[in-house]
């Protein structure tokens, strides 16, 4: 079996300047989003982000790095108990 090499090579890394530029790295695949939520698969798991007038102005997929714009209301990691709140989150996800 083959070792997933972004996932034991690349560190999660997020920085986020004045609520307005947020920079990550360690980030697997883009699920999905708009210009209101991104949901990320991450090195340590599910990341969302909610806010406004989101955009994405850098994606690296060989290093695993994302650069988004806009404002930044909220970051969220998804775990299991999280995910079954509400009737989980890909239920809440698909309305």
């Amino acid at each position: 079996m083959q070792k997933d090499t972004l996932s034991s090579s690349i560190n999660n890394y997020i920085s986020i300047n004045e609520r307005k530029n947020i920079t990550l790295s360690g980030v697997k695949k883009i699920e999905s989003f708009d210009n209101e939520e991104f949901l990320l698969d991450t090195t340590l798991g599910m990341l969302l982000i909610k806010g406004q007038e989101l955009e994405m102005i850098k994606l690296d997929t060989i290093e695993g790095k994302v650069a988004i714009k806009g404002q930044i209301n909220s970051l969220d990691y998804l775990d299991g108990k999280d995910s079954n709140k509400n009737g989980g989150f890909f239920t809440r996800l698909f309305k």
